[in-house]
């Protein structure tokens, strides 16, 4: 059986432990991880500064993988979408993430934000219509203007409703990454991966 593939999105601004921590997690857990930075073209580089004046080297841009016609849903098994500010509003901006994220959750594939991005990126797009989530503290009332009708924000550290996977903040994105494992993989991986990482929760 192949390796799950989820792609991380990286845009100017994110968060960084939101990025890291679920690239790092999912690696562990044998799933392959792109990190693809959004907003750059292909001869700008792939150095992506988060919020925190933190620069990562993404894998590819989204651009390339456009090109190279693997931006879309039928080659991936995942994406995830980390906050911070003004990552998760760069990334809204961006109609390439709009529409693949679109295309994800039309296909059933799996769609994972945390912090700011639940209401400034997926709610946008009415991917939280019907659904329960968390987010940022606050920014739950953003995703009740959307275009969200029944959507329900619950205080869980992380909420996992079908194919969408929310969490609050970069305190939780241990939790999130190993949520995300659980659904990819296994519940039994996550179990492993949170005793080997000696995570509390």
């Amino acid at each position: 059986m192949s390796a799950k593939k989820v792609l991380v999105l990286l845009a100017e601004g994110f968060e960084e432990v939101e990025a890291v921590t679920p690239v790092d997690y999912l690696r562990r857990a044998g799933i392959q991880v792109t990190a693809a930075a959004v907003g750059k073209t292909r001869g700008e580089g792939l150095l992506v500064k988060g919020s925190h004046d933190i620069q990562i080297a993404a894998d590819t841009t989204l651009e390339s993988l456009a090109a190279e016609g693997k931006l879309d849903a039928a080659f991936w098994d995942g994406v995830v979408v980390p906050g911070g500010l003004p990552g998760a509003d760069n990334l809204a901006a961006s109609k390439e993430t709009g529409a693949f994220l679109k295309a994800m959750a039309a296909a059933g594939k799996l769609v994972c934000a945390i912090c700011a991005s639940p209401a400034r990126v997926l709610a946008p797009l009415g991917l939280l219509a019907g659904k329960k989530f968390t987010c940022y503290p606050g920014e739950e009332a953003k995703v009740l203007a959307a275009d969200s009708p029944g959507a329900q924000w619950k205080e869980d550290r992380v909420v996992v409703d079908g194919a969408v996977i929310t969490s609050r903040g970069a305190g939780t994105a241990g939790e999130f990454s190993c949520a995300i494992v659980a659904a990819l993989v296994s519940e039994d991986a996550a179990e492993k991966l949170r005793g080997r990482l000696l995570l509390c929760c």
